[in-house]
């Protein structure tokens, strides 16, 4: 089989052809920040936002390996390869962002987040193996680098206008009790989430197969079956390279530190920063349900509007935050790339995921709204690092004829954590952490360090220069 030339491309056109990943990523940003609130708003207590969350990792290990098994196997003229899955998934988490505010019961909007996570999910594994696809070894670095500033400025742009849309255009919403500044934030991801993927699928024509790879794919796709994907996920774990599996226990840690800290983020800032409890919260809710019957008095119905207002400055503040991470995120995102050719991304990688759980042990102790900023520093690194550099790392060792389905096996490797948080953390936070949020995220810190631990005994192929 002749070997395919794959051209080094310029900063604009890898810039374009990640520009889809600002759409996607805004609709995860909201996902990370105003979900869990949007839950709280409907009546959700904290010890059930695991298991409100169940989407993600579940939509995340069926959807992703599937539709990278798929998308290696298609090929149309017109469509291309990975680009129809780009365009899909992003038309349904569109309408998904749109109609997500209108949510009326903690149900349809946990119905709302399966739909959204597997349109989110169709639309972002393809954006991984389409790196490989587009670019020579020696850009890949560069490649998964510039999807991790999309990664920043997606979820920048969805936070911060969770924070501006709040203090400025406050005001609930007469529908379920969701304010109405959360109505525009979604707006906003649903217009970003199909504009970006548009603007990547017209600037970025995909690499036609070879004549033998045409021939190869028409005689695989004459014996497959409805089955087939699912064979094909499990012949690629089972031949999975060595560094797949040590990878997996990286990510055992990593992913589900990150579930903790986007879950409970914001119930240790009402806790440490406004000094309001979840009783405190049910309490409020409680007295403002009666005042509509004419009971209560003026005092506490006066302190219940002010810990509610309290709580959705909370929201806020998560939003300011986490679009401050990942604004530095957008900044470090190619600033990494220098410092990960010269002492290896390994160890880049190493070193970030330490500063990322430095920086969770340290917000629980910070009880000032702007202080708090500075650990997030540490934390945007960290996410620039664990959105690009892994991949980077492990992309050498990857069959090019299978870079799909093991873009989605990787993700699997990322649901699973979040799938075992989702289901056992509840337990966990309620009878040995003392249902402190406090405590979640000290939790989340630690098993950063373990992962910055795990990364040590990775073995990386030497990627060429």
């Amino acid at each position: 089989m002749n070997k395919k030339i794959i051209p080094k491309l310029s900063f604009w056109q890898i810039w374009n052809m990640n520009v889809g990943f600002f759409g996607i990523q805004y609709s995860f940003g909201l996902q990370q920040t105003a979900v869990n609130p949007l839950y709280s708003f409907l009546g959700a207590h904290a010890e059930q936002l695991p298991i409100l969350n169940l989407a993600g990792p579940v939509t995340g290990l069926l959807i992703q390996p599937l539709i990278g098994a798929i998308s290696d196997k298609t090929w149309s003229v017109k469509w291309g390869r990975r680009k129809p899955f780009f365009l899909l998934g992003a038309i349904f988490c569109s309408l998904a962002l749109f109609v997500f505010p209108f949510s009326s019961s903690i149900w349809m909007a946990v119905g709302l987040l399966w739909i959204l996570d597997a349109a989110n999910n169709t639309a972002m594994e393809p954006y991984r193996a389409f790196i490989g696809d587009k670019l020579p070894e020696e850009q890949q670095t560069y490649g998964f680098q510039m999807q991790s500033l999309f990664v920043g400025g997606g979820i920048t742009l969805a936070n911060l206008s969770l924070f501006v849309f709040q203090k400025y255009f406050g005001g609930s919403s007469e529908s379920g009790g969701i304010p109405a500044w959360v109505y525009y934030s979604f707006f906003l991801g649903s217009f970003c989430s199909i504009a970006s993927v548009v603007w990547s699928v017209y600037k970025t024509p995909e690499i036609p197969p070879t004549e033998e790879e045409l021939v190869q794919l028409k005689l695989e796709k004459e014996n497959d079956t409805v089955f087939t994907p699912f064979v094909d996920i499990f012949t690629a774990i089972v031949k999975m390279p060595k560094i797949l599996w040590q990878l997996a226990l990286v990510y055992l840690f990593q992913w589900y530190a990150l579930f903790c800290y986007w879950q409970f983020v914001t119930p240790m800032i009402k806790q440490t920063l406004y000094q309001v409890s979840e009783n405190d919260e049910v309490k409020a809710k409680h007295i403002l349900e009666l005042s509509k019957t004419g009971l209560g008095n003026s005092i506490d119905i006066e302190w219940a509007h002010n810990v509610l207002r309290l709580v959705e400055t909370a929201v806020g503040q998560t939003g300011l935050m986490n679009g401050f991470y990942n604004f530095i995120t957008m900044i470090s995102a190619l600033l990494l790339i220098p410092f990960a050719l010269k002492y290896s991304s390994k160890n880049v990688y190493i070193f970030c995921l330490l500063a990322t759980g430095i920086s969770l042990l340290i917000l629980p102790v910070i009880h000032n709204e702007y202080l708090i900023l500075l650990p997030m520093v540490l934390f945007g690194i960290g996410w620039a690092a664990m959105m690009g550099l892994p991949y980077s790392m492990v992309s050498p060792s990857i069959p090019s004829n299978k870079r799909g389905v093991y873009m989605g096996v990787i993700n699997m490797m990322i649901v699973i954590p979040m799938l075992i948080q989702t289901v056992s953390f509840g337990f966990i936070y309620k009878y040995f952490l003392g249902n402190n949020p406090s405590n979640a995220i000290v939790m989340a810190g630690i098993l950063f360090l373990l992962a910055s631990l795990s990364v040590m005994m990775i073995k990386v192929k030497k990627m060429a220069h």
